[in-house]
Parts: C-alpha cells; structure tokens; sequence
C-alpha cells in the first residue's frame, strides 16, 4: 500500500510538470512560426489586397497579391511599421519603368499606394490630351475593345480602352472613364528628380497618383516591393470568409497570374 501512495504521489508531481512542458513546447511552436512569417515577410514577400480601382484593368478591386521584396533591395520601409533602423537602401536595385509597385505615401511615409512606374529620375513627364509623354515623346497608344465596367448602380457600361507601349517594350492596358478630358488628361511637365519617380494608375481618370501634389515624386527609399503575382481574387462587395459563396464570387480564372 505504502508503494501505491508513493507512485501515486509521483504521478500527481510529474502531471504539473508536463503540463507545464506542453504549454512552453506550444508557445515555443509559436514564436519560431512567427519569426518565420516575420523573416518571409520582410526579406521575401508580403501579402497585398487591392482596395481602389486605380489599376483597373490589370488589378482589380478584391485582387489579393504577393509582392516581393527583394526586388528594389531593402529599406526601413521593408519593416514592419517602417522603424528609423537605417536610411536608404541596402542590396539597391532601381524599379524598371513599367514595375507594378507598392510603396509609402511620400506625404505620410505610412500609407501603403500601389501604381506603374512611368517616370525615372530625370525624365520629364506630360500628359496631354490623354496622351502620355515622356521626354517630349508621345507613348504609344493605340484603341483596343472597350472595358465593360460597372457604374454606381451596377450597371454595365463599355469604356474606351487601349494598349499603351512604353519605351522600353513595356506593354499594358489603360482605360478613360471621361475620355481624353479628365482632370489629370492635360497637365504641366513633371521633371522627376534625381532618386525619385513617377507612378501613375492604369485606370487613368480615376487614380490619385504623382500627377497629384498629395502623391508627388515618389522617393526611391519608399518603395517596399515589386507586384508579382495574384494569388486569390474575390468579386468587389463580396466577402471572402464567405467560404460557401466562393463558387460564384472567387475570381477562379485570375487565380495564380502574374502581373505585367
């Protein structure tokens, strides 16, 4: 009886011990899943989901894409937070004109934008008559099918769509909700200055972007990465925990291509 007690006895001593043990094991489990994410993250890519419909037609309200940050190299912009851990960049690489780029708002150095690098340090950018125009040379475009977008009510309507080229080869869709007359279609010449650069939406009449004081020149150091890749894609006004409506508001065909 007295061996009983006794082994009784260890066992409700090792109980709290073990238990003890599983919970720091689980907190252990945690924190290195953390860092992990925190490293991925930081160093490779972010997670984005797309908000306005500046970029229409290449992005879309409801895209979810990664963006990589290795890309443009690393600045404290490529931290959680943006702490003042140095100035600059480190591992520097200049975005390509064309780049589908994230960044800080230059006014906040908070706010995450996404647009299309058009403009590089020293180029001297114009918009006129819905043209664009880099160093005293038109793009590029020429009138493809019409955009069926949607208006306030739901309402399908066509808007005019084209395919404008860059110089170095880079081509993409743009659209013209109010034609060749919008707000930004005529604008002064931008000279973009030495370590900045000029962002600009697909979507070109509904884009709040460097033709506008509040965006501006945009410095290099605020860029945190490159849009590379839709990775899910979920109708606008839809929710995507929703899980049972996915059949019909998960964007399938968008799911897994990259962005030009």
């Amino acid at each position: 009886m007295a061996n009983d007690a006794e082994i009784k006895n260890k066992t409700a001593r090792d109980k709290p011990a073990k238990d003890e043990g599983g919970i720091l094991e689980t907190i252990k489990v945690v924190v290195q899943a953390l860092l992990i994410a925190l490293v991925i993250r930081t160093l490779l890519f972010q997670p984005f989901n797309i908000p306005s419909g500046s970029l229409i037609p290449t992005l879309l309200i409801g895209d979810y894409l990664f963006v990589s940050k290795y890309t443009y190299g690393y600045s404290k912009h490529s931290v959680p937070f943006s702490p003042p851990l140095f100035s600059g960049r480190v591992w520097a690489a200049e975005p390509k004109r064309g780049d589908i780029a994230v960044f800080k708002l230059p006014t906040d150095n908070s706010t995450d934008y996404i647009k299309r690098v058009v403009g590089l340090p020293g180029d001297r950018i114009q918009m006129i008559d819905g043209i664009l125009h880099i160093n005293n040379t038109a793009v590029k475009r020429e009138r493809i099918a019409d955009y069926v977008a949607q208006d306030n009510w739901g309402r399908s309507r066509p808007v005019m769509q084209y395919r404008e080229t860059l110089p170095n080869g880079v081509s993409h869709q743009i659209i013209e909700n109010e034609g060749d007359t919008g707000t930004f279609d005529n604008t002064a010449v931008f000279t973009v200055p030495a370590g900045h650069f000029f962002m600009m939406g697909d979507n070109r009449d509904n884009s709040l972007d460097s033709r506008d004081r509040s965006v501006g020149f945009v410095p290099f150091e605020n860029f945190v990465g490159r849009a590379e890749i839709i990775f899910f894609s979920i109708e606008d006004g839809a929710s995507a925990w929703r899980i049972w409506e996915w059949p019909w508001t998960v964007r399938w065909g968008r799911l897994f291509s990259g962005i030009k």
